[in-house]
């Protein structure tokens, strides 16, 4: 096998790209389709950090690690008060994330403008509270199908209304009115 490495003039030897071509006689050992071709394929490997060396130092870039464990310490805290909550607490906020997605959802149709990351945000806040609710019904017994007949029941009987945000605003359009004929 012949080997070619190439560094790059910001990183050191540690993260120098290594490319690797195969030999003729290495050939026999591969699959017909790839022999057959022209092409007798190049692969590259990146060489990793020992594992004594943090990672902050190997890497050309300063990324630290903090961020990621105080995300998870929110998230945590949030799990805590999620697990609080009775089942139709879960079942009330779930219905009024929805109906904010859907707000959402129509202020990007109308080019308004909106916070592209309450999407996820929203999305991984239902997540959580579903997850949440099957825990209980798991610990309670009941099987996944019953479970998904349950969960078709509660869609049918959810009474549409409008999501808080919605609410807000019609509240102080009604507001700015009445100061307006006062």
């Amino acid at each position: 096998m012949l080997s070619l490495s190439v560094a790059s003039p910001a990183a050191a030897a540690a993260a120098a790209a290594t490319t690797v071509f195969p030999a003729k006689s290495s050939l026999s050992a591969t699959p017909r389709w790839w022999w057959s071709s022209s092409f007798n394929g190049v692969r590259i490997q990146h060489k990793c950090p020992p594992l004594g060396v943090p990672l902050a130092a190997s890497s050309s870039s300063s990324r630290s690690r903090a961020p990621s464990v105080v995300m998870m310490a929110k998230r945590e805290e949030e799990m805590k008060e999620i697990r609080v909550k009775t089942v139709e607490e879960i079942n009330d906020e779930v219905v009024d994330l929805k109906g904010e997605l859907l707000m959402l959802r129509l202020q990007k149709s109308a080019r308004n403008e909106f916070k592209s990351s309450d999407f996820r945000r929203m999305r991984k806040r239902i997540a959580r509270l579903l997850t949440v609710k099957r825990e209980r019904e798991i610990e309670e017994g009941i099987n996944k199908r019953l479970s998904r007949k349950l969960d078709r029941k509660w869609k049918r009987s959810i009474v549409v209304r409008p999501p808080p945000s919605l609410k807000k605003l019609q509240e102080e359009e009604a507001a700015a009115e009445a100061e307006k004929s006062a």
